[in-house]
């Protein structure tokens, strides 16, 4: 493995620590300034801060599965990693390297809380539209996997994903 290469797993591995602490940080201040109290509004009918425990998933769905959610956290972190291990060091990729570990970095954020508290805190909420109240590592994983469907739909070509491949080593073989 270059050196280069080696640099930016260290970056990533930085980077999504740093967004996680981001995240635990975000929802300690929940904890300590909105539970139990009500809504903070910062825009009037707009956007609020309210405290919420969600033991389900994105919408409150699939309550109280705490196992499922965590196996299934680590079998995305397991991919991420797999998949930023096997990345080339082009600059092509970089913005996949940022993008994955903004993922990584929000199901950590929250299987931490579901290790740690049975529950995710969730704090923001757009009252405009109703929208189900949410947290910092929810808009890392939401707007990441926007951003890295776009970017696989309309970017990236086949072949320029050919290093995910099990089969890597037959594939260069047959070039």
């Amino acid at each position: 493995m270059s050196l280069r290469k080696k640099l930016f797993l260290l970056l990533d591995i930085v980077g999504i620590i740093v967004l996680v602490l981001a995240d635990q940080f975000t929802k300690s201040l929940a904890v300590a300034h909105l539970k139990d109290k009500p809504a903070f509004n910062i825009i009037s009918g707009v956007l609020e801060l309210n405290y919420l425990e969600n033991k389900g998933a994105a919408f409150g769905m699939l309550q109280n599965q705490k196992a499922f959610f965590i196996f299934v956290a680590v079998v995305i972190l397991s991919v991420i990693g797999y998949v930023l291990y096997k990345m080339p060091d082009e600059k092509k990729y970089r913005l996949l390297h940022v993008l994955l570990s903004l993922i990584a970095a929000g199901a950590i954020g929250n299987m931490i809380d579901r290790i740690r508290l049975d529950y995710v805190v969730d704090f923001i909420y757009f009252v405009l539209i109703n929208f189900p109240i949410f947290n910092v590592a929810d808009i890392y994983v939401s707007v990441s996997t926007v951003a890295l469907v776009i970017l696989l739909l309309f970017v990236y070509k086949e072949n320029d994903l050919n290093f995910i491949s099990f089969k890597q080593k037959r594939f260069r073989e047959l070039k």
